[in-house]
């Protein structure tokens, strides 16, 4: 199967939201508007690459909103959002995807089921739109005075991302150039192409004006927010490595469980079903049942990953904190944080792993075992 790319287009120097920083670098809910909308892509598990175009001039203000997501550099956009997606199309071309959605930057709040619903449309159609139906009365006139009440019925509102099969939106793209069309789905019409329609969102807006920023602010502060705590406990026995947050990590002893006995990914899988009340990891994988016998413990927090996806739930953040005096955690801190994000498809840096000792007391003082706790954030 061919891939599909993410192409999010913030090229532009957003005048019309006024202030020093242009729009799509400033803060939503203390994360760039771009780096929120290349995350949303980046966590989808239908989209293969995420590729960003932006304005040339605004590289330092990129790499600062990027910061540990794992990206391609970003292509250099155009003069127009027309010539900005051409170029990031063309961008693509010696390795061409299957499908491409190209997505405004400064709609940070897409969901995961509009992206879903675009993707399944492309099955049928060359290319394919989230919308709204127009609710409110429309009118045309000078800014002064009405001219005339326009009829609503058939009208729609246009959202991003708009997807298409590469190859077409890549040769419809090719012969509207030097035309200044409204969005991408216009220079599909213009070739001929069929455009399907799939439901929008409403919180999937345009952040335009400062208003807009704030109603993003209250759209995100205003979730279902829930937190859950997780502890494990393993000793050590025999062996010659301990598997730990996923890392397979020389030592003179392993340590004793039913499963591969991995503290660090135990803790957090009972915290993220702690946070939606789905009980514990003894609940749904039981030390009585054979099957789970050595069984690593990727598969259980995948598990918790899918419980609360299933529930329209995103995570906010993770974060570990292993305790023991041996072995030393801090040379695989990284390579534990990115086994993390990679089994729940979540990027790094909602995860913090972290390790600490007990002074030579207790259990762990005594280098008898190793425990581990965890605290997990949740939106749903």
């Amino acid at each position: 199967m061919r891939a599909t790319v993410a192409l999010v287009v913030g090229a532009g120097e957003g005048r019309r939201f006024g202030g020093e920083v242009p729009k799509q670098y400033q803060e939503l809910s203390g994360q760039a508007i771009l780096r929120r909308s290349l995350m949303a892509f980046l966590e989808h598990p239908e989209v293969t690459a995420v590729q960003a175009v932006i304005n040339p001039g605004h590289h330092d203000l990129y790499k600062d909103a990027v910061r540990g997501l794992s990206l391609p550099a970003p292509v250099n956009g155009g003069r127009t959002r027309q010539e900005s997606v051409a170029l990031g199309l063309e961008s693509l071309a010696g390795d061409p995807p299957g499908c491409v959605l190209i997505h405004d930057a400064a709609r940070p709040l897409v969901d995961p089921g509009v992206v879903s619903r675009v993707l399944a449309a492309l099955e049928a159609s060359p290319g394919a739109v989230p919308a709204l139906a127009v609710a409110d009365t429309l009118k045309r006139g000078d800014g002064n005075f009405v001219e005339t009440t326009v009829d609503r019925s058939g009208l729609w509102r246009a959202q991003t991302p708009q997807g298409f099969r590469y190859d077409d939106i890549l040769a419809a793209h090719r012969k509207a150039a030097g035309e200044e069309l409204t969005d991408d789905a216009a220079v599909a019409e213009r070739a001929g192409l069929a455009v399907a329609m799939v439901e929008g969102a409403e919180d999937n807006f345009k952040v335009t004006e400062p208003e807009d920023l704030k109603r993003a602010e209250q759209t995100l502060g205003g979730g279902d927010i829930r937190t859950g705590f997780g502890f494990d406990v393993h000793r050590f026995g025999d062996g010659d490595h301990v598997t730990l947050c996923g890392v397979a990590i020389p030592y003179g002893f392993g340590l004793e469980g039913h499963s591969d006995a991995d503290v660090g990914l135990h803790a957090v899988t009972d915290a993220l079903m702690g946070a939606i009340g789905a009980g514990d990891i003894g609940a749904h994988f039981p030390p009585s049942d054979p099957q789970w016998k050595g069984a690593p413990s990727d598969v259980f927090l995948r598990h918790a990953g899918e419980l609360l996806a299933a529930r329209g739930g995103r995570i906010g953040n993770l974060d570990i904190t292993l305790i023991c005096e041996e072995p030393k955690i801090g040379p695989h801190r990284e390579a534990m944080t990115a086994r993390i994000a990679d089994i729940l498809q979540i990027s790094s840096d909602r995860v913090s792993v972290k390790a600490t000792t007990t002074e030579r007391l207790g259990f762990t003082g005594r280098g008898e075992g190793i425990a581990a706790q965890a605290v997990a954030t949740v939106s749903l």
